[in-house]
């Protein structure tokens, strides 16, 4: 499963989504979306949306090249496919 999860600073949807991936103990791809894209791993917010001209929000998450949601859809990927649990401490 390759995941990618375009991210924004200061956005706790996407502090929690990447929580989440820990959580899931999943491998993922994080990619800031930003005013200018001058780093590795970063995104112009321009060319984010160009890309995506769909996108409404952050996090923007694909799966294997699917787009997939933000946050709460992919928490509820990750429960339908037991890679969490409901609680921490299940």
């Amino acid at each position: 499963m390759e995941i990618v999860a375009y991210t924004t600073a200061n956005c706790k949807y996407c502090t929690n989504l990447v929580l989440l991936f820990e959580r899931a103990g999943v491998d993922y791809k994080k990619i800031l979306v930003q005013d200018r894209s001058s780093e590795a791993n970063t995104i112009s917010t321009v060319e984010f949306k160009s890309t995506y001209p769909d996108a409404v929000g952050y996090p923007y998450v694909l799966i294997d090249g699917v787009h997939v949601g933000g946050l709460v859809e992919v928490a509820k990927l990750f429960l339908e496919k037991g890679l969490v649990k409901v609680s921490k401490n299940e």
